[in-house]
């Protein structure tokens, strides 16, 4: 009993050394947004957008990019409500030369670049069957190469202050494979491999790397994805699954959540309940996980006779009364607010 007893206390100090170590080098840690400057890639709409707006609220100083033109315009000009300095610019990020080229102008422009945000991205959704090469191929020039193109570029100016932050966004689907989502899955993954890499070997040089995997959200992105195969029923059961409040977060608490995840230096960031459930059992039962999804997939729609030549069309092309129920309605609400139109 006595041994039962000593054993417990040295596990209940060995747990509060570690609690307290752990801290201590997130104090240490500690990063102000203020006055920094923070470059957002696809910061114009969704997610990328309210983490904008979360680090305006704080001061910090922005420089945004996107293709979309008006996009960059109208992001622009809410965030320049705020009183702050917001340089928006127009890049491509799959291309490098672009990158460097923004970067460049964001440096020649603020004199400094102190935190990196990779948050740009696409979806595709539809069955294995539907998804052609190039689907894989746009997925990782988007999520990896790209931030590949974009951390080139701003560790010279990062490493100038011996300091930094970088904050990638994968997604749950970095973490387990989610059916009828495997170019995303495959290059979120791909990211996220890069992202703890990253991690590991600039820690010494005062660089903090984070990476985000964030479950369903309301962002109202929906209408924006690539969907192959059956169309109408894909998008709905897409569109319903990003809009349940109890299954998802809103587009202003995940960027709260990511935002305090990079002011504290955190190595990872697993957003929602339901996605942090997920990455557990993948982790502890991965045979189990996999069944769940396998079981998953058998309740989403057929692929079409097409093949890997089905067209894709975007999301708000494939609308039908299944995509437009009360259920689905938070999805279209958050659109409007995140200038996903």
């Amino acid at each position: 009993m006595e041994l039962q007893k000593s054993s417990l206390l040295k596990l209940a100090i060995g747990a509060g050394i570690l609690w307290a170590a752990k801290s201590w080098i997130r104090m240490r840690r500690s990063f102000n947004v203020e006055g920094k400057v923070i470059v957002i890639t696809g910061g114009t709409r969704g997610l990328g957008l309210s983490i904008a707006r979360e680090l305006a609220s704080q001061k910090a100083k922005l420089a945004i990019c996107s293709r979309n033109i008006e996009q960059l315009k109208d992001a622009e000009e809410e965030l320049k409500d705020y009183g702050i300095d917001v340089l928006a610019l127009r890049c491509d990020i799959t291309k490098q030369r672009d990158v460097e080229e923004m970067m460049e102008q964001v440096y020649d422009h603020f004199g400094q670049i102190d935190v990196l945000i990779n948050n740009a991205g696409i979806i595709e959704v539809g069955p294995l069957d539907n998804q052609a090469n190039t689907d894989y191929e746009e997925a990782i020039r988007t999520h990896l190469y790209a931030s590949i193109y974009t951390v080139y570029s701003a560790l010279p100016y990062m490493r100038q202050t011996g300091r930094g932050r970088i904050v990638n966004i994968s997604s749950i689907g970095g973490k387990v494979g989610v059916p009828h989502l495997a170019p995303y899955s495959a290059s979120k993954f791909a990211l996220a491999g890069f992202s703890k890499t990253l991690r590991a070997e600039l820690l010494r040089e005062g660089i903090i790397v984070t990476t985000v995997y964030p479950g369903l959200m309301r962002t109202g992105s929906p209408r924006n994805v690539t969907v192959k195969g059956q169309h109408q029923k894909e998008y709905a059961w897409f569109k319903t699954s990003a809009s349940l409040p109890l299954l998802t977060a809103s587009a202003e608490n995940a960027a709260l959540q990511i935002v305090s995840a990079l002011k504290t230096g955190r190595a990872e960031l697993v957003i929602t309940l339901p996605a942090k459930l997920i990455s557990v059992l993948d982790e502890l039962f991965p045979e189990l996980s996999a069944d769940f999804f396998a079981l998953m997939n058998r309740f989403l729609p057929a692929a079409s006779p097409e093949g890997q030549h089905s067209l894709g069309r975007k999301g708000y092309e494939s609308e039908s009364a299944a995509s437009q129920t009360v259920l689905s309605r938070p999805s279209d609400q958050a659109a409007v607010q995140n200038n996903e139109l």
